[in-house]
């Protein structure tokens, strides 16, 4: 079950992870100055996102105990937010963007970026009041927390979307900090995870 928390997090929309890459000469000075003030701030935060993210997809095994899926999933959230939280701020520190909209954007994507961190700390406590001594309702709750993520990947990223456009876009794209980074994560001493759901619920996610 833990599979579709990993899935979930995955496809969730992330500052600047979305950026295509592709770059131009065309934008102004000013705008790439901002580009570089957000992205520099950025990337740590996007690297502790990627790394939660991997922990959850290698505590994926059918014989992962619930106690250490609550716990990885538990410590995996709290870093979310803490990441989401310190990413609203360095987009409300850079100040909006130079271009036309941009204080209406920035206001929207900084309050988008608070929202996120709010919900992955709500999720981090749900997952701490999981049973996991009853194996059956562990996995209906990482089941109902998954279906939660979902709609958090999914929702209310209007205002990041619009911030990652344009000529913004463009020039966060170029910028070094504002790449999508490599997780890195202490490899699991047990087994590598399978194919099958986890949090021993022996049923298929």
């Amino acid at each position: 079950m833990n599979k579709k928390l990993a899935a979930a997090l995955s496809g969730g929309a992330v500052l600047v992870l979305t950026l295509s890459g592709c770059s131009s000469d065309d934008n102004s000075d000013k705008v790439n100055d901002w580009a570089k003030k957000v992205c520099d701030q950025v990337q740590p935060q996007l690297q502790k996102i990627a790394n939660a993210n991997a922990a959850i997809q290698q505590q994926t095994a059918d014989n992962s105990k619930p106690a250490d899926v609550q716990k990885t999933d538990s410590a995996a959230f709290q870093q979310i937010s803490q990441a989401y939280k310190a990413l609203g701020g360095a987009v409300d520190s850079a100040g909006p963007p130079p271009v036309d909209g941009g204080e209406t954007t920035h206001k929207k994507a900084v309050k988008e970026l608070q929202a996120s961190s709010a919900a992955y700390a709500n999720l981090q406590k749900k997952v701490d009041a999981l049973d996991t001594k009853d194996q059956a309702k562990f996995a209906d709750g990482l089941k109902g927390i998954a279906d939660e993520l979902n709609k958090i990947s999914t929702s209310g990223d209007e205002a990041l979307k619009k911030l990652q456009s344009g000529e913004v876009g463009t020039a966060m794209a170029k910028q070094k900090g504002c790449q999508k980074p490599t997780a890195s994560v202490p490899p699991k001493s047990a087994a590598s995870p399978s194919t099958e759901p986890s949090a021993s619920s022996g049923k298929k996610s």
